[in-house]
């Protein structure tokens, strides 16, 4: 008895498996786009989250702000691992490789980055609940010097500038979305770089939209087992 592509498991899951990764794709660079406008708005005013000292004053005066933006970001980096997943299953022929370091680099980037989100809601907490903030900060500083979860901050970094590109540059090789697709990715961490008012929300922005493409493009792509339409097979 042969078994035809349709009747097999991966061919049965395939379309469930698409539209998943492609929501994914859709909604998790926009809550992004949601947490850093919120982050931008915090910081209008001046301050920044560099400094334990800095981040306890930032949300203490925005509390309410900093926990829906954060509340966005927690979301969209736990969607964000999918939707990379997305966009190396468009690349994984032309640019297998460049995808696979990549993708690696930006979904464990955006692990990190959740870990260091939920951490957040405890300077918000602090910040609530008020008391001693010189001792506050040397707890914050503390949770900032432990030397066995410095690797966290650091694989933040690494993935989130250097996987994302690496990430956009594949898409934009295999052209399989649109060169426009890749250079949406591509644009996330130079405008990260930038640091002008926000720059990061224009580069959030630029990254949703490239995400946004490529989930067009993976919803397109055609189902393992479908037979090609006459117009394609008059191209081969």
């Amino acid at each position: 008895m042969t078994t035809t592509a349709e009747s097999t498991p991966d061919a049965r899951t395939a379309t469930t498996r698409r539209i998943g990764l492609a929501v994914a794709m859709f909604l998790a660079p926009w809550l992004i786009v949601v947490a850093e406008v919120g982050n931008a708005v915090m910081a209008l005013r001046g301050g920044d989250d560099l400094e334990p000292s800095d981040d306890l004053a930032l949300a203490g005066a925005h509390l309410t702000l900093n926990r829906w933006a954060s509340l966005a970001a927690l979301a969209g980096a736990l969607l964000l691992v999918p939707a990379v997943l997305g966009v190396m299953r468009l690349v994984r022929v032309r640019a297998a490789r460049l995808g696979l370091i990549g993708g690696v680099l930006t979904a464990a980037a955006y692990v990190c980055y959740f870990a260091m989100v939920f951490q957040g809601f405890t300077t918000a907490a602090m910040a609530k609940v008020g008391g001693s903030a010189s001792q506050d900060v040397q707890v914050l500083q503390a949770v900032l010097d432990e030397p066995l979860t410095r690797w966290v901050y650091l694989l933040f970094v690494l993935g989130n500038f250097l996987g994302t590109f690496l990430l956009g540059l594949a898409l934009v090789r295999t052209r399989t979305a649109g060169r426009l697709a890749g250079l949406g990715l591509m644009a996330w961490p130079v405008f990260h770089v930038l640091g002008f008012p926000f720059s990061d929300v224009i580069g959030a922005v630029a990254q949703a939209i490239g995400f946004g493409l490529a989930a067009t493009a993976l919803l397109r792509r055609r189902p393992p087992g479908t037979k090609p339409e006459t117009y394609e097979l008059l191209r081969r």
